[in-house]
Formats: C-alpha cells, sequence, structure tokens
C-alpha cells in the first residue's frame, strides 16, 4: 500500500456506522493493486449528524467518490445533486461517484444480492422470498429481486419509524413490477414463521446480528426451516451469524452470509469509480479465505 501511495492517489472512502469490522478496504485495495491503479479506499465512521460535513468533503478534498452504508443510505439522497435511476426508484444510496464536484448516488446492493446467488448457480427467480428488513440494503434487494423475475414477496418489517418506508416498498413493488408483494409487521412471530414456511428463500437484510446484536437472531427455532430452504442473511461479520446457526441446526443446505453480496455489490462499485472490471476471483480467494 505505502508503495502506491503518492501525491496523486486518489481517495474514495467509505461512510457509515459502526464500519471498522468492513471489508471493502480490502477488497478494493487489493483490486486497485491488482490492476496498477493509483487509488486508496478508507473507512471513515460517520453517523447521520456527521454525514453533512462528510459529503461536503468529498467535494473539498476532490474524491473520487465514497460508499455509503448504514445507518447513511437514504439520510444522504439530499446532500446529492443527482441519482441514478435505480437508486431514486429505491430511494437509498451505497455509492457516490463525483464528477468535478457534481455527486451521482448510486445502489448496487440489489445487483450484489442477485449476482451472488447466481454465483452460487441458485435462481430464485419465479418464486417466492421473505424478506426481513426494508431500510437501504432491505429496499435495494426487494427491488431488484423483483424486477429480475421473483413472484412473490413477504417483507418483514417493525411498526417503528421504518414502517412507512416498508409501506412504500410494498406499493412500489406492485405498482412497478410484476411481484406481488405484501408487508407483515415482524413483531407477529405466527406469521413470519408461517411466510419463511411457504417461500423459496428467506434473506434477512436487518442489522440484527451485527454487532451490537451479534448474539441475536430474528428465527431461534430451527423447526422454522427445511432443509431445501436458502437463508441468506445480508451480515458477514461475524462470519457465521446466529441466523446461519439455527440454519445449520435445522440441516438448511444453502446458507449465506453477506460476503458474497458484498463482493459483487462492490465490484459494481468499483467499475462506476475506475471504468474497469474489478478481478473478482482474485478477491474472492482473498476475502473467503482470510
Amino acid at each position: 500500500m505505502t508503495e502506491r501511495i503518492d501525491g496523486h492517489t486518489i481517495l474514495i472512502g467509505l461512510m457509515a456506522y459502526p464500519i471498522r469490522h468492513s471489508m471493502s478496504p480490502t477488497m478494493h485495495n487489493n483490486a486497485f493493486a491488482k490492476l496498477g491503479l493509483n487509488y486508496a479506499y478508507l473507512a471513515f465512521e460517520v453517523t447521520n449528524e456527521t454525514l453533512p460535513a462528510a459529503i461536503q468533503s468529498i467535494r473539498t478534498l476532490d474524491m473520487r467518490g465514497s460508499n455509503i452504508s448504514m445507518p447513511n443510505k437514504q439520510k444522504v439522497i439530499p446532500l446529492l445533486d443527482k441519482l441514478d435511476p435505480a437508486a431514486k426508484m429505491i430511494g437509498a444510496v451505497n455509492t457516490i461517484v463525483n464528477d468535478d464536484g457534481i455527486l451521482t448516488g448510486y445502489t448496487t446492493d440489489g445487483i450484489g444480492f442477485m449476482k451472488s446467488l447466481d454465483d452460487e448457480g441458485l435462481d430464485i427467480r419465479g418464486h417466492k422470498m421473505t424478506l426481513a428488513g426494508a431500510g437501504g440494503a432491505g429496499t435495494a434487494i426487494a427491488v431488484q429481486a423483483a424486477l429480475d423475475g421473483v413472484s412473490e414477496m413477504s417483507i418483514f418489517n417493525r411498526h417503528d419509524e421504518s414502517w412507512e418506508n416498508a409501506k412504500r416498498n410494498v406499493a412500489l413493488l406492485n405498482e412497478k413490477t410484476n411481484c406481488k408483494a405484501t408487508l407483515h409487521e415482524l413483531e407477529n412471530r405466527d406469521d413470519l414463521k408461517a411466510e419463511i414456511a411457504d417461500s423459496f428463500i428467506y434473506t434477512d437484510a436487518t442489522g440484527v446480528g451485527m454487532k451490537p446484536l451479534e448474539n441475536e437472531t430474528l428465527v431461534t427455532d430451527p423447526s422454522w426451516f427445511r432443509k431445501d430452504l436458502i437463508v441468506f442473511d445480508t451480515v458477514y461479520a461475524p462470519r457465521t451469524t446466529k441466523l446461519m446457526q439455527v440454519a445449520e441446526q435445522a440441516g438448511v443446505a444453502h446458507i449465506f452470509n453477506g460476503l458474497g453480496m458484498m463482493l459483487e455489490q462492490g465490484a459494481a462499485a468499483f467499475k462506476l469509480w475506475t471504468g474497469k472490471e474489478m478481478p473478482v476471483d482474485y478477491i474472492r480467494d482473498i476475502l473467503f479465505n482470510d
């Protein structure tokens, strides 16, 4: 890294809180080095309160851009100049590109989710998904999955300040896609159990399972899972979440954390910043064998 940094190095950031667990710096810096690109990628702990100043710093420091993660994916939108059509539809941003002071927001999370399943030879198109969470990642997953052909989706969310966003997501899917979407209260355990039982894939796009909730899971009973169900947890630190442990106890054949999704969404962001394809196989070996 030190051999590559000089007076011409271009900075790219990652703004989220908490973020010190992130594998994104490892992914992008190794990709830059592999391709001989003079970029550096750093993680910055940025909260909703410090976000406006952090976004302005992209312009001030002439950074090429930044990734955005929880809890900033929706809060960042008013601070940007333009939105990619997908980000506008989803209402969340995870990638910013700076073109001469003009900041454009994109979303690559949904693309990463679908591509990570394709990489494993799993096709959820034409099937039903139960999805927990309607935040930035959950919204991106819901929209991209619906656009790509998931036929039915049961979205669960807590009846809190994010409930209105969950309602918006369901309305959006029903109006703009061919996916039949329904909204459910996450507090209704019997309903969650029934919908999972009727699904091809269960996806948890909440922060449950990640620090400081690493010892928690929305599903605690292995009997809720069939062996032929796909269980996908968007959390990747820890590598084996509590949800994944419950799925393992149930003998589920296809269990995933968010590492593959993180890799593929990162590859999409990498191309937006550099115009080049990330060496995905090379980076996969680094991330998955870490």
